[in-house]
C-alpha cells in the first residue's frame, strides 16, 4: 500500500537527517498465506522504534528484538521467516505462510540520504523508477521502469523493487457501484478520488477517506490529476458524465480506463466516441468496456468487485488468461 511506504519512509529520512543508522526492511517474496504483499516495507532504528509492517504482529516481534541484539551488522542480508526447514528464524506464522525478507543496513551518509530523497520524491511524484539493491555489498541505485508489473523482482546478483507514486482511483461521477468500488478501493490502498458536480448525488455520498471533488470528472481529468500509477473508472451509466470523462482520460499515462455498460451499450459507446468524441482506434481500445472482469456480477458490490479486481489484474501485469 503506497501510503503506508510514504509514512515508512519519511521516518527513515527523519530518523537518518538525525545521524540515526536505520534498517530498511522489504518483503521480496511471500509463499502460501501471507497478511502483507512483496514490496511491503518497514524501517526501524536500534532501538526497536518502527514504522511500517512485515507481516501484521509476530515477524515484527522477532526481527525487533534481533535488531536490539545487534543480529543485524551486515550491510544486507535476505533472511525467511515461516520455513522451519532453514537455519534462519523460525517464525511459525499464524496464517501459515512464509516470508522472505531484504534487510538493509543503512548508515546516514551522504549518498544514503541522498537515496532517501530520490526514494521519497519518487512516493510523491509521477515518473516511477526501480530501485536496484546489489546482494553483494548493499550497493543500490535506480533505473528507470514503469508502473505495471510485479513489485518485486531478484536473481542471484541483485533484487529490484519497482517504487511509484501511490495508487490513485479517479471516479467519474456517483451511483451505487461507485459508491461500493470507492470503499472497496480505500481499504485496498488507492488514493480515491470522486468527481461529481450533481449536488444530489453528493449529498448521499458518504465513503470515510474519498475525496470528493464539486466538479465535472472530465475537467478533473484533464487537469493533470493522471499519473501513470492512475486508474480511471466510469460507473453512472450516464454519457454526459461517462463519455466526456473517457475522451479525457485516454489522453493521460492512466494505466488504466474503463467504462460500465452492457457489451452492446459498449459497442454504441464506442461508435459515438469515435464520431463525436474524434478518438482514433487506437484510444478506444484503451478503454476497457464493458468494465472489469466478466464474473456474471448483478449487484453494485459485484461489479464493484469485478471493477477492481480488473483493476488490479492490470496493475501487476497479468493477462486475463493467467487467473
Amino acid at each position: 500500500m503506497q501510503h503506508l511506504d510514504l509514512q515508512v519512509i519519511e521516518r527513515a529520512m527523519r530518523w537518518a537527517n538525525a545521524g540515526e543508522t536505520i534498517w530498511l526492511c522489504t518483503v521480496l517474496a511471500t509463499f502460501g498465506s501471507s497478511p502483507r504483499e512483496p514490496g511491503s516495507m518497514l524501517v526501524a532504528c536500534a532501538d526497536g522504534s518502527h514504522a511500517g509492517s512485515l507481516s501484521g504482529g509476530c515477524v515484527e516481534e522477532d526481527f525487533l528484538a534481533r535488531l536490539r541484539d545487534g543480529t543485524f551488522s551486515q550491510p544486507v542480508e535476505i533472511i525467511r521467516y515461516g520455513d522451519n526447514g532453514t537455519d534462519g528464524p523460525q517464525v511459525v506464522l499464524p496464517c501459515g505462510g512464509v516470508l522472505d525478507v531484504l534487510i538493509e543496513r543503512l548508515e546516514p551518509s551522504d549518498s544514503n540520504l541522498l537515496h532517501l530523497e530520490v526514494l521519497h520524491a519518487t512516493l510523491l511524484g509521477r515518473r516511477p523508477l526501480i530501485r536496484r539493491v546489489l546482494l553483494e555489498d548493499g550497493r543500490a541505485h535506480f533505473v528507470e521502469g514503469d508502473a505495471q508489473g510485479p513489485r518485486v523482482e531478484r536473481d542471484a546478483q541483485s533484487v529490484r523493487i519497482r517504487i511509484g507514486p501511490a495508487l490513485r482511483l479517479i471516479i467519474a461521477g456517483i451511483s451505487p457501484v461507485a459508491t461500493v468500488c470507492a470503499d472497496f478501493a480505500r481499504t485496498l490502498g488507492f488514493e480515491v478520488i470522486v468527481c461529481d458536480p450533481r449536488a444530489e448525488a453528493r449529498a448521499g455520498f458518504d465513503v470515510p477517506g474519498v475525496e470528493v471533488q464539486n466538479v465535472m470528472p472530465s475537467l478533473f481529468i484533464a487537469s493533470g490529476a493522471c499519473h501513470a500509477a492512475t486508474a480511471v473508472v466510469a460507473l453512472t451509466h450516464d454519457p454526459r458524465i461517462d463519455d466526456l470523462a473517457m475522451i479525457e482520460a485516454v489522453r493521460t499515462p492512466a494505466f488504466y480506463i474503463g467504462v460500465m455498460g452492457s457489451k452492446r451499450t459498449s459497442e454504441q459507446r464506442a461508435e459515438r466516441l469515435k464520431r463525436s468524441g474524434g478518438l482514433s482506434d487506437g484510444e478506444i481500445a484503451r478503454i476497457r468496456m464493458p468494465i472489469g472482469l466478466n464474473l456474471g456480477s448483478k449487484t453494485p458490490a459485484e461489479i464493484a468487485m469485478a471493477v477492481m479486481a480488473d483493476v488490479l489484474r492490470v496493475q501487476r501485469g497479468r493477462p486475463r488468461d493467467a487467473l
